[in-house]
């Protein structure tokens, strides 16, 4: 299991940017006004004024930056971090901060379709969907080198070892209490627990997680399927044999009942054999009517 590292996010609150926009327009405008002066009438003075103005309108400029919705950034100032930015707006920051766009909206991630073993070794193909989003920017910025990369590489690496961990289905010899295909909530919710205890130290939260895909592989699909087909073949049998023994029953149970033939331990075992004949068979049989008595 991978430990938990604790958070050093530092929410930080700037201030607004069109306080510093007015005085960046301000000082355009006096540049312009240097610019024309220079023109009428040269002055060294005015020359340097212009140069500082330009270099400070530089600065002031790079210190604005717009949040939309649901982003954030990330401040630095020569390698300390500083603090996260969550609000949304125009603000002014420190201009020698940088700053790293980190989106806080949820991300639809589609992992690829995965051929893993299960807990019996038959070779499946599994994928799955997880939705995630960043809770703690400071995690996803400075715990991992590439939190997008290690959400990805986790997240298949936590469906690997749920699949190694489940047999596919529940065969009749097996006797599995949970199983991949018919115990879909469970193994989601495991699936969650899983991927969210292994991208908790990148700052991420997971909001759901489910398998969207589930299948044999290819080299064992058509075997298993014939093996599908014949145990459902073999619980219809034996539901037809056991209604057609209750039918033979209430038959002889009626004819002994309404004493309409009185018949003796041959001539029933006989009834009971063809009764069976006609009601567990597959095709329709051909009657033979017996037009003598019932005693040769």
């Amino acid at each position: 299991m991978i430990p938990e590292i604790q958070s050093q996010e530092k929410v930080r609150k700037p201030s607004s940017g069109w306080l510093m926009l007015v005085v960046a327009l301000l000082m355009i405008a006096g540049i312009i006004g240097l610019c024309v002066r220079v023109a009428t009438n040269s002055s060294g003075l005015s020359i340097a004024l212009i140069v500082l103005l330009f270099l400070s309108l530089f600065i002031i400029l790079s210190g604005f930056v717009a949040i939309e919705p649901n982003s954030s950034r990330v401040l630095n100032l020569f390698g300390k971090y500083v603090g996260s930015i969550k609000d949304n707006g125009f603000f002014w920051v420190n201009p020698f901060f940088s700053k790293r766009k980190i989106s806080l909206r949820a991300v639809n991630f589609d992992t690829q379709t995965l051929k893993v073993n299960d807990k019996h070794g038959n070779p499946i193909m599994i994928g799955a969907v997880v939705v995630w989003r960043v809770s703690d920017t400071f995690k996803a910025a400075f715990e991992v080198d590439n939190y997008q990369d290690f959400i990805h590489t986790q997240s298949e690496a936590a469906i690997r070892k749920l699949a190694g961990a489940f047999a596919y289905d529940n065969m009749e010899d097996t006797g599995e209490e949970f199983t991949l295909r018919s115990s879909a909530n469970e193994v989601n919710e495991m699936l969650e627990q899983e991927i969210s205890e292994r991208l908790a130290m990148a700052g991420i939260t997971v909001i759901e997680a489910r398998i969207s895909h589930l299948a044999y592989a290819t080299e064992i699909a058509s075997a298993m399927l014939q093996r599908q087909q014949a145990t459902a073949i073999v619980a219809a049998r034996a539901k037809i044999v056991e209604g057609a023994v209750g039918m033979v029953e209430m038959a002889l149970e009626s004819l002994n009942t309404k004493n309409i033939v009185d018949l003796d331990e041959e001539k029933k075992a006989a009834m009971v054999s063809n009764l069976l004949v006609v009601l567990c068979g597959e095709r329709s049989v051909s009657p033979v009517v017996n037009t003598g008595t019932l005693h040769p």
